[in-house]
């Protein structure tokens, strides 16, 4: 009888640990671990059929809708999560984000209500805040006047996802899953490629679409986000969720040169996280940065901007977060520069309508504003991928409803009357100063510094004839500063405040105004005597005057811009006192100039103080005898009351001019050819 209710028991327990639903639910599990969501979706529906972890299940749902960009219709899963008491937390907080995203903008205030009250933690606590934030200023943004006009393309959209779409001299490049093949399984749509269609302005030649060729377009891979850089000779896009790994973490950007009137086989590019997601690029303006998407760690929460720039070598440098003030514990992405300097990107963590929404980044006065474009280019759906061509028109993408099926491209036309721009230039050019005079220094290193808060905006290379061109911006204060090995970085000032154009005086669409400049470095050469102007003391004094401790950090910043050097302060004398009073005299004038550099954070290591007295004077008694009036024969022992500095060690080791390349793309890998290879090095190799 005990080996029969045994054997009852065991039937009863295989049963149960093989039952449909729980089954089902362990194989949704898996599906879901590794990316594949429209699967997922299947076999969680069949445990909830089988009433087996039924708020779990629809939880899992109602992620894998999200976590596809299906969130709307993830809306009665969340629900029913938030029902059934599964992940409090969580479930609330993406529900009403639904909520939100299907304009049910009061529903979703109060679930939000409902979670402010609990004690939140890490990033559920940032992304509640936020969307409780941004539901407040949600009025603002319906009331906000707009001037766009906007138009389904209708000419190129299918049922299936166009987006992104890319101009570039005649030609429009987009994103599209139409011409089916292989489902990806985490959207149970098409791998998407990268299309092109002959178009002046939105008129396309619907007869001219073609995939481009297979050697960018990759067999069950997603391809897309293009970017062409504005001389047209490389092409930046994204490739990857292949469905092979987890998550999607297998999304890079890859870079392709146009050589011989063809695209170059694409090399995966360095400024990829091989953890991360990297996607969605776009070229500065002038070519020369890269502002791209990417959740790798340590940015502000899902995925941020980051700029890489080409430096000295020709290569993208080290990447760069663009900031809090861009970036949100939510997602932004789609990058695109206007031609005015402004960035217009994709966001749901700003304030918007729900899912994605559009918005456009300005700088003044050493701050940035970020503006949402607001109805109708924004809506309640995902709205991204901004790109004019000009001014006043181009194209953006949507998955909203009125559209011919999922992501559509959209075209635009902002009819402002007041749209009129002014583009700020600063340039420049590089000298050295020889015994033969001043001389051009080309292959400088030259950065643009917000004086506001020293963050570097813009970093150039100066060409053959030592010029350089930065963007800059109205009202705001900076530093050039350039740096070339074996030469001292330098520091100068410049401002654009006070020269702003008032908007009622522009006559023109686009305001070009032209500032001009000179940057000078001095060769780094060993016990060259250098005089630091404007360093007085009182009369048979050596404290350290407000006058002279200004000039002083001068020399404190020269110092921390060049930590390779080591240098002697010296002090002189004129010959009116005894030759030994005049010695002590400048001694203690050297170190007290020593020891106030040290107070300014200067390892003392790096200092020597010596004081010369009268022993080398510039001018002579008999030379300053000479002079016809006491006014000339004084500025003649000021002249020799002089503070000098010269270097005493060099140690290359310790400078900051050097550059990492682990984190840099070498554009000389791309090229196929010794005569290629040539024209490359002669724009970039400006030492050799």
């Amino acid at each position: 009888m005990n080996q029969t209710r045994v054997f009852l028991s065991l039937i009863i327990f295989v049963a149960f640990a093989c039952s449909p639903g729980k089954m089902a639910m362990k194989k949704g599990n898996k599906r879901f671990n590794t990316g594949e969501y429209d699967l997922s979706i299947d076999y969680y529906n069949k445990a909830i059929a089988n009433d087996h972890l039924v708020g779990e299940a629809n939880f899992k749902i109602g992620e894998s809708y999200r976590l596809s960009n299906r969130i709307k219709e993830a809306l009665p899963y969340y629900e029913v999560a938030v029902e059934k008491g599964y992940n409090p937390e969580e479930s609330k907080l993406y529900y009403a984000i639904a909520l939100k995203n299907n304009e049910k903008y009061q529903e979703a205030k109060r679930v939000l209500d409902q979670l402010t009250d609990a004690e939140l933690k890490g990033e559920i606590k940032d992304l509640t805040d936020q969307e409780m934030e941004n539901l407040i200023k949600l009025e603002e943004i319906i009331n906000k006047k707009s001037y766009f006009e906007v138009k389904n393309l209708d000419l190129i959209n299918t049922p299936a996802a166009e987006y992104a779409a890319y101009y570039y001299n005649g030609e429009l490049y987009f994103t599209s899953s139409r011409d089916g093949g292989k489902i990806y399984k985490a959207t149970g749509t098409p791998f998407t490629k990268i299309y092109k269609v002959k178009t002046k302005g939105a008129i396309v030649d619907t007869t001219t679409v073609m995939q481009l060729p297979s050697y960018i377009n990759s067999e069950n891979t997603n391809d897309g986000t293009i970017a062409i850089s504005p001389d047209g000779s490389t092409m930046i896009f994204a490739k990857g969720n292949s469905g092979r790994k987890k998550g999607s973490e297998d999304v890079d950007l890859y870079i392709s040169r146009f050589r011989r009137n063809q695209w170059t086989e694409p090399t995966i590019m360095r400024v990829n996280d091989p953890k991360a997601w990297d996607s969605t690029p776009a070229f500065t303006q002038d070519g020369n940065s890269l502002i791209f998407a990417s959740n790798r760690k340590g940015g502000f929460g899902g995925t941020d901007l980051y700029i890489a720039t080409i430096n000295r070598r020709g290569r993208f440098g080290r990447v760069q977060n663009l900031g809090p003030e861009i970036n949100t514990a939510g997602n932004e992405m789609f990058p695109h520069v206007g031609e005015d300097g402004s960035i217009y990107f994709a966001s749901n963590g700003h304030p918007g309508l729900g899912g994605l929404d559009i918005f456009k980044v300005t700088r003044e006065s050493g701050k940035l504003n970020v503006e949402n474009l607001g109805s109708p280019v924004n809506s309640s759906s995902d709205d991204f991928a901004m790109f004019l061509y000009t001014i006043d028109k181009g194209f953006f993408s949507s998955n909203r409803e009125s559209g011919a099926g999922d992501d559509d491209i959209y075209t635009f036309r902002n009819e402002d009357p007041n749209l009129k721009i002014v583009n700020y230039f600063l340039v420049g050019t590089t000298v050295t100063n020889t015994e033969e005079g001043e001389k051009i220094l080309p292959g400088t290193v030259v950065k643009l510094q917000a004086r506001s808060d020293s963050t570097i905006l813009s970093e150039k290379l100066s060409d053959r004839d030592g010029q350089f061109r930065f963007r800059v911006y109205p009202e705001e204060d900076y530093f050039l500063i350039a740096e070339k090995t074996d030469y001292l970085t330098s520091r100068s000032t410049f401002s654009t405040v006070g020269k702003t154009i008032p908007k009622d005086q522009l006559t023109q669409l686009v305001t070009n105004k032209i500032f001009e400049t000179k940057v000078a470095l001095d060769q780094i050469v060993i016990d060259k005597a250098i005089v630091v102007e404007n360093i007085y003391y009182d009369l048979d004094k050596w404290d350290i005057r407000e006058d002279a401790a200004q000039e002083l950090d001068k020399l404190v910043t020269m110092l921390e811009d060049n930590p390779e050097i080591k240098i002697e302060l010296s002090s002189h004398t004129d010959s009116r006192q005894t030759a030994d009073y005049n010695l002590d005299l400048s001694k203690k004038r050297a170190q007290s100039a020593v020891d106030y550099i040290v107070s300014q954070g200067i390892d003392p290591d790096r200092l020597v103080a010596r004081g010369y007295g009268e022993s080398e004077l510039l001018i002579s008694d008999e030379e300053i005898n000479e002079l016809p009036t006491p006014e000339a024969r004084e500025r003649a022992h000021q002249r020799n009351r002089r503070t000098e500095f010269k270097i005493l060690e060099f140690d290359p080791s310790k400078s900051i001019k050097e550059e990492d390349e682990e984190d840099e793309i070498d554009e000389l890998e791309l090229v196929e050819t010794e005569e290629d290879k040539k024209d490359l090095e002669s724009k970039i190799d400006w030492d050799n």
